[in-house]
């Protein structure tokens, strides 16, 4: 059976954007809105840095489509900082601040390893054993959260009980190996494809029903953007993966804007009816509510 690609960027606030991807004149607040009818995806790496707040997660879930998705990015103190180890209370904390609010837009959680640390079986089957698998058991896990997520901005509850996915982006050589790749097999961890410019490994072992691919830079990291040819490969490939596994694929070249951009043209390559379904009326439609809050001197904060 085929599975669904799904393309998109790594964040949507950067002040560089402005004016380029972004129309001159829109309001900070409309670009949420405006990225998400020109991609399927975005992968929210907010969560990575701090807990976020329900508030935040709803309003991100109302300002999208119906059919879209969110990636959400877990936190670096329980990758970075705990290292995947006693990280039960964290991992309830990052589930209560809010991420089941996205509800049926809650697509996989990814979790982001540090170049510095290996490889090691034990620790990886602790953690891919408390990870939950469906919305139900992460309400009941947000349920053991501690007062870094206060009582009146924790979310333990969810809509309905649907399957969690998560992926596995590490960035040691170490991962590379059978014992590794067979570990995420096992408890279905997908194994993200991560184009660095060759600076980090890039494994493309499929361990799951789902491909998450993250591109950084063709040939340098986070600044340089994707040529015709690498946009046309990497749609072949998301064809091919595509045959037997859902794709999502997440544009972080974004020091200089390339992101959003080649995304937008990873997305016609994969679906050339992309464009005539996402014509420009959203941009008139935004631009005119950009004109008309600015006409009435609204702020936005």
């Amino acid at each position: 059976m085929a599975g669904r690609i799904r393309v998109g960027i790594s964040g949507w606030t950067y002040a560089g954007w402005r004016g380029d991807f972004y129309p001159e004149g829109l309001v900070q607040r409309r670009e949420l809105a405006y990225a998400a009818a020109r991609l399927s995806s975005i992968e929210i790496n907010g969560s990575f840095y701090s807990l976020q707040r329900p508030t935040s997660y709803a309003r991100w879930r109302d300002e999208t489509p119906d059919d879209f998705v969110f990636a959400v990015k877990g936190g670096r103190y329980i990758t970075h900082m705990l290292k995947l180890r006693g990280v039960e209370t964290a991992l309830a904390n990052f589930f209560a601040s809010g991420v089941l609010g996205l509800g049926s837009k809650l697509g996989p959680v990814l979790w982001q390893l540090p170049a510095r640390l290996p490889f090691d079986a034990e620790r990886m089957a602790d953690f891919y054993r408390m990870l939950p698998r469906t919305t139900g058991e992460a309400a009941e896990l947000a349920t053991r959260h501690d007062d870094k997520v206060p009582e009146d901005r924790a979310l333990t509850t969810t809509d309905e009980d649907r399957p969690l996915r998560h992926a596995l982006e590490f960035r040691s050589e170490s991962f590379c190996t059978d014992e590794s790749f067979d570990l995420m097999a096992e408890h279905d961890i997908a194994c993200v494809v991560a184009d660095t410019a060759q600076k980090f490994p890039m494994a493309t072992r499929r361990t799951t029903d789902l491909v998450y691919v993250r591109l950084h830079g063709d040939t340098e990291l986070y600044t340089s953007g994707y040529s015709s040819d690498a946009l046309d490969r990497w749609a072949q490939r998301c064809h091919d993966w595509a045959e037997d596994a859902d794709v999502v694929v997440y544009f972080d070249n974004d020091a200089k804007g390339f992101a959003p951009h080649d995304a937008m043209a990873l997305m016609e390559r994969v679906d050339p009816d992309w464009r005539a379904e996402h014509a420009e009326p959203e941009v008139v439609q935004a631009q005119a509510m950009t004109s008309s809050s600015s006409r009435r001197g609204s702020r936005s904060k």
